[in-house]
């Protein structure tokens, strides 16, 4: 079991680190984009990218589009792996939630040998041919003044689905721990889940939030409550005394 929490260990690591890394691509992304928004409403940027492009032949707008969905593309792509090991991705399911540790661990168990590592694997073989095909064709934007290279970009489903594997691997691994090892292997292979739905602290953190402003929401209802039986009591009472 030491070897498998090794190996769970190393796959992890270098999922959760590159996917780290990635998550800087958002600024790089957000600057893009603004870059380009910026760039068409200023006449005088505008027309001088005009003549750029007639001299030059590459669009700067074109090239700015293209950069987006890549940079986007690249993001997702790289930090799959990361979020599938925080349990940050979505989950719909109804009936996972109510189940004991163990019930969760075995539907995960059989979840990642049934339907991920099948899938991942298709992913991983067709997602190679997709860009060996680009590169053979030295496939480019489908804009003559766009981005050329279209295989680069391409070659980064590959890369992602690797380490979305490598998570998913490192899960497997983890669970064969804690399923079936020894209390030892077993307590360490539960410290590094994040599987489980009432562990988790995004969802603790959540629930905490949706308490808060469960109360919040309670103690102004009464307070309306009580300040209109008060404007009531004050409309009797002021009626009351028009009366006599």
């Amino acid at each position: 079991m030491g070897f498998l929490l090794n190996f769970a260990n190393l796959f992890d690591r270098i999922a959760r680190s590159v996917g780290k890394a990635a998550g800087w691509i958002i600024l790089l992304l957000i600057f893009t984009i603004m870059f380009d928004v910026v760039t068409r409403k200023i006449d005088v940027i505008r027309l001088y990218f005009a003549d750029f492009t007639i001299e030059y032949g590459y669009s700067v707008s074109t090239i700015l589009q293209d950069l987006e969905w890549h940079l986007h593309g690249v993001l997702l792509l790289l930090t799959f792996g990361f979020g599938y090991l925080m349990n940050a991705h979505v989950r719909v399911d109804i009936f996972r939630e109510n189940f004991s540790r163990r019930g969760q661990a075995w539907m995960e168990f059989w979840g990642i040998l049934v339907l991920a590592l099948p899938f991942m694997l298709l992913m991983l073989y067709f997602s190679w041919r997709f860009a060996a095909i680009s590169w053979h064709q030295g496939e480019g934007s489908e804009s003559l003044t766009g981005i050329p290279w279209r295989y680069v970009v391409k070659s980064f489903m590959f890369i992602g689905f690797g380490l979305t594997t490598m998570a998913i691997l490192a899960t497997l691994a983890r669970l064969v721990a804690y399923l079936f090892g020894p209390p030892e292997a077993k307590h360490s292979a539960h410290r590094a889940l994040a599987i489980f739905a009432h562990e988790d602290p995004a969802a603790k953190a959540l629930e905490e939030a949706r308490a808060t402003v469960e109360r919040a929401a309670h103690d102004v209802r009464r307070e309306m409550r009580a300040s209109a039986k008060q404007e009531r009591e004050e409309r009797r009472n002021g009626q009351n005394r028009g009366g006599r």
